[in-house]
């Protein structure tokens, strides 16, 4: 590979760590900063980690300068709905005025190409006569993690429209699994997701899961979910690499199956995968959960040359397993253990 370094901001978390496994498999040089608050060191397989603040413009501005970075894959951000509800001003300061700091040093640096991970929190609590959100839906986020995302999102086209850098947003749908060849996972602690604490339950470290809401206007009355596997995203952002090295506008896609599964339903999918039946306690509905979430990909396989391998729930369901049974393995051979 004869490209430029890129720099991938919290690259030493959950979704950054598996971007920073493929591009590090296919020959990229990577940069990863990150200040290791939710990462972890040892999930950074490849490339070189700066342990340092995304809003920190004069760490970043050195770090394009002195590594001829000309491309960045942002993912530091705060991303539990429930904490954004209760402590907004954290997730606006983290995820939005970080982020115009990190745009400033690209502006400053004359980085080119840009590819930012947003979430499909955006688009809020879509109309119910509405199957799956487009990329042209109105966005409505009925929280401040979508909020904080969402101006990101206008920060970084408004600067595309008067500089040269071009963009390329990823709206995430709900990510789940974990690398197949088990050598990275989710390994934040107190986990929101609901594959990976069903999956904790199954292997015994949680007593029990909580569903927030039975009484929603679905088939089962849970929640539905596009539920996309952590390696097939993190393919959508080498495919968003090569699209915009190819010469691509800047453009905003949405990232997911383009199909759903009720909270049942994958309670019974890490059920019949394990083996084991989990302790399931029903609570009232959270604040900022919309009842569906769904993801139009139309655009996405128009745009990108992204193929999902992982598009089935029980796959995705045993690579949470399998990635939860090697954390205990960790812990129980652990010296502190």
């Amino acid at each position: 590979m004869s490209n430029s370094p890129i720099l991938v901001t919290g690259g030493a978390g959950y979704i950054g760590s598996h971007v920073v496994k493929l591009l590090g498999e296919r020959g990229e040089s990577v940069i990863v900063l990150d200040d290791l608050s939710t990462g972890n060191a040892d999930a950074v397989l490849h490339g070189e980690l700066v342990v340092g603040k995304t809003g920190d413009t004069e760490l970043v501005s050195q770090l394009i300068n002195d590594k001829g970075i000309d491309t960045v894959m942002h993912f530091a951000a705060h991303t539990i709905v429930p904490e954004s509800v209760e402590n907004p001003l954290k997730y606006y300061a983290n995820n939005t005025c970080s982020t115009r700091n990190l745009l400033q040093a690209c502006q400053d640096n004359k980085v080119k190409n840009f590819i930012f991970s947003s979430t499909a929190a955006t688009y809020g609590v879509p109309d119910e006569s509405i199957s799956a959100c487009s990329e042209g839906l109105q966005t409505a986020p009925i929280n401040a993690y979508g909020s904080s995302k969402l101006m990101s999102e206008a920060m970084l086209k408004d600067l595309s429209a008067a500089t040269d850098l071009n963009h390329v947003i990823l709206r995430y749908f709900n990510v789940a699994g974990s690398d197949p060849d088990g050598r990275i996972g989710q390994s934040t602690a107190n986990a929101t997701l609901l594959i990976k604490v069903a999956a904790e339950v199954a292997v015994g470290k949680r007593e029990q899961l909580y569903v927030y809401g039975t009484d929603y206007p679905t088939a089962d009355g849970t929640g539905v979910r596009d539920y996309i596997h952590v390696s097939d995203l993190g393919a959508a952002h080498l495919s968003a690499l090569d699209y915009l090295r190819d010469g691509g506008d800047s453009t905003l896609l949405n990232c997911g199956y383009g199909h759903g599964f009720s909270v049942r339903e994958v309670i019974d999918a890490v059920e019949r995968v394990s083996g084991v039946k989990l302790k399931v306690i029903e609570q009232p509905r959270r604040a900022g959960d919309p009842p569906a979430l769904i993801a139009a990909v139309d655009k996405i396989h128009q745009t990108l040359s992204w193929k999902p391998q992982f598009d089935n729930l029980d796959t995705i369901v045993k690579t949470s397993l399998e990635w939860e049974r090697t954390l205990l393995k960790r812990q129980h051979n652990s010296p502190a253990s």
